[in-house]
């Protein structure tokens, strides 16, 4: 088997230390997981700040292996990065922490700048310092390349970001391409389309419309609820990753895709379905404002991934099933105050944000 041109036997590689920014996150959380489960050679330093939306509780099933520890902290924090690069001699670096949720970029774009995009310059400056990184994975985002575009895209599209938080995320990778070719550090990048799934805070359409069923309110649509998207299970994420981490090629970026899509209303509707309501659509839904911009579908090419052996295994009915089941438990208290999230928008996000 190849990956263009080149032996895919000849690009494995063998991580001993792994540093996971964002560990106690949506998908963060999935990935140390999966690697813990997986490899059991492997060290897996976790490394979060636990904000709102992040919980050990989703770690509670890995806290006691040996080969596994938790470091709080914030990506923006140069001292403590440093020490924890150099007191756990870390060789691979996947950077996962980030402010994700694109309504609210509108109304706090700053903070999204100060984390997203200085926060990942200071994890490179201290990985390039300290010298012994094997691997730098930098997770990022389909929303980097836009919505106008009606084609799929592949990795060499043009980036055409339209919100707050996809310009941060644009950025953080341009900071991450030039400590590739700048000083050689072996950035690989990942750019994944809408992924769902247990551990998810509920400020998210899937988990967020499950919990407002369950307490027998209406799931907000925001728009026309025409918005298409694709949508990954969280595991089939964290296999990507690891296909990325021992198979990927440094310097390259990887889309990370799903077959699957369906609009807003679709998955909601699907949702119906499991709760196994019979009075339709309407009787479940509350139409509100959109948020100021709103890209209408994004597509990804995922075919260099596929390559290297990687493709989804969990279908939407089965990922859908199994997310459900896990929000139906008490899962939901993983996070303390949950029910801010259970909100149409974020608090500050009003028609005023945008300028006419």
């Amino acid at each position: 088997m190849t990956c263009f041109g080149r032996e895919v036997a000849k690009l494995v590689y063998k991580p001993h230390v792994i540093l996971v920014t964002g560990g106690a996150g949506f998908i963060g959380s999935h990935v140390v997981s999966y690697l813990l489960h997986n490899y059991p050679e492997y060290v897996i330093i976790n490394y979060d700040k636990l904000d709102y939306c992040a919980s050990l509780k989703n770690l509670s099933d890995i806290a006691d292996f040996p080969n596994y520890r938790f470091v709080k902290g914030d990506i923006l924090s140069e001292d403590l990065l440093s020490y924890v690069l150099e007191s756990h001699s870390v060789d691979t670096v996947i950077h996962m922490a980030a402010q994700t949720h694109v309504d609210a970029s509108f109304g706090n774009s700053l903070f999204f700048t100060k984390t997203n995009v200085l926060g990942t310059h200071t994890l490179l400056e201290c990985c390039r310092r300290y010298g012994r990184v094997g691997r730098f994975i930098h997770q990022s985002t389909d929303e980097i390349y836009g919505g106008e575009y009606e084609g799929m895209n592949t990795e060499l599209s043009l980036p055409a970001p339209s919100n707050p938080y996809a310009c941060s995320k644009a950025a953080a990778e341009f900071i991450a391409v030039g400590y590739y070719k700048s000083f050689g550090l072996p950035v690989m990048i990942t750019r994944s389309n809408n992924v769902y799934g247990p551990h998810q805070y509920p400020d998210k359409l899937i988990p967020k419309s499950i919990c407002l069923l369950k307490q027998g309110k209406k799931c907000f649509v925001h728009g026309d609820g025409k918005h298409r998207r694709n949508w990954l299970y969280a595991e089939d994420a964290a296999r990507a990753i690891d296909c990325i981490l021992h198979r990927g090629v440094v310097g390259e970026i990887y889309n990370v895709g799903s077959d699957f899509e369906c609009c807003t209303l679709d998955v909601i509707r699907d949702l119906i379905s499991l709760f196994g309501y019979k009075d339709g659509l309407e009787s479940h839904i509350q139409y509100v404002r959109d948020r100021p911009y709103n890209d209408r579908r994004y597509r990804l090419d995922s075919t260099k991934l596929r390559s290297l052996g990687w493709h989804p295994l969990v279908t939407w009915k089965q990922g859908l099933q199994r997310t459900l089941e896990w929000y139906s438990s008490d899962n939901i208290h993983n996070w303390d105050g949950f029910q801010r999230g259970l909100v149409s928008h974020p608090n500050h996000l009003t028609h005023e944000t945008r300028i006419s």
